[in-house]
């Protein structure tokens, strides 16, 4: 005789509220992923006339360890029975070293407006500006530095003449480099002629100055000094014109049909004697200031061994980009008329006479 397998039901009484759950509820059955947090469990004690289970000591509540409270359910903790709906956040803050590892090295990384190797960059969305000459627009000065020759300190040797030219945050904008062979260097000294190149930081020519060979002085009112500043592919962007004068040294500045449009007048005394040398640029009609150029002292032995010399330019911030390269072209010749020694033998100029 075969029997039927019966499931196993504890003798608890059906009074009680224990009965097996009806044949037809078993197909419905369904047990969630994760468990209720605070699920009441059996009563705390057994029922009136019910016998333990093997196993099961006096006090413990069937499913349940010793030493877990009622409702906690081993491997979840209070609190986080549900998943958190969103994406988790991302931490506050990266995670600090741990103590006695090693600092990550420190890497400078260009300041805003500044490229590679200290130089300025170049300004973007410009239009109608001569290539090379955006770095021009965002600037109200600029700082050119002579590099120092050691064969001119040494043996008197002219070389050519080269140039830093800077921003008023010490960035690079350009780099002039003087063109000439030596023979008229050396034979005809600050009054020689020239051609001097301006190129930026990709060593592209920008500007370019042409200064013919003249006389300075005022006993020779026909050939005075002049200079032609062009851009590439032969664009005239001005030029700078000396007029004659007795006492004090006095440009015009001319746009490039031919146009005055700034004029520059120098002291009495152009001697670099402890102190700055200051030639003001005024407004076309001469009377209203607007820039300067300064030839700023460099210190006693700089001065008194080298032709290496500091100069400072001073312009309005909204003043054409051509312009303000032909200032810089006047700040070379005022450079090359007055403070340009010939083997330390020819000092300053002390003016005009």
């Amino acid at each position: 005789m075969s029997h039927k397998q019966t499931p196993y039901s504890p003798n608890f009484p059906s009074s009680q509220g224990y009965a097996p759950p009806a044949e037809g509820e078993k197909a419905n059955e369904s047990y969630p992923m994760n468990p209720q947090v605070g699920y009441p469990g059996p009563p705390p004690s057994l029922p009136p006339g019910a016998q333990p289970l093997p196993g099961m000591q006096h006090g413990i509540q069937p499913g349940f360890q010793p030493g877990f409270q009622p409702g906690f359910v081993p491997g979840f903790q209070q609190g986080y029975a549900q998943a958190h709906p969103a994406y988790p956040h991302a931490l506050p803050a990266y995670p600090q070293p741990q103590p006695g590892y090693p600092p990550a090295p420190i890497v400078q990384q260009p300041g805003p407006g500044q490229a590679p190797g200290g130089w300025m960059t170049i300004p973007q969305g410009l239009s109608n500006c001569p290539p090379g000459l955006e770095y021009l627009s965002l600037i109200d000065q600029l700082l050119i530095h002579q590099k120092v020759e050691l064969l001119e300190v040494f043996i008197g040797f002219e070389t050519n003449n080269k140039y830093t030219v800077k921003n008023a945050l010490g960035q690079k904008v350009y780099y002039a480099v003087e063109d000439n062979d030596c023979c008229t260097r050396n034979c005809c000294g600050r009054m020689r002629p020239f051609d001097m190149k301006i190129m930026d930081n990709f060593q592209n020519e920008v500007i370019h100055l042409k200064r013919p060979l003249a006389c300075d002085s005022c006993w020779c009112p026909c050939w005075l000094q002049s200079m032609e500043v062009t851009a590439p592919h032969g664009t005239v962007l001005g030029s700078i014109e000396q007029e004659w004068s007795i006492f004090k040294p006095c440009y015009v500045i001319k746009n490039a049909t031919g146009e005055v449009v700034l004029k520059i007048k120098g002291p009495v005394c152009t001697l670099s004697i402890c102190g700055d040398v200051q030639f003001n640029v005024y407004s076309k009609d001469g009377e209203t200031k607007v820039g300067k150029i300064t030839k700023q002292w460099s210190g006693l032995a700089r001065e008194a061994f080298t032709d290496s010399d500091y100069f400072g330019i001073t312009f309005p911030m909204d003043l054409d980009v051509r312009i303000k390269a032909v200032l810089l072209g006047a700040c070379f010749l005022i450079d090359f008329m007055f403070f340009e020694k010939s083997g330390n033998l020819e000092q300053d100029g002390p003016g005009m006479m």
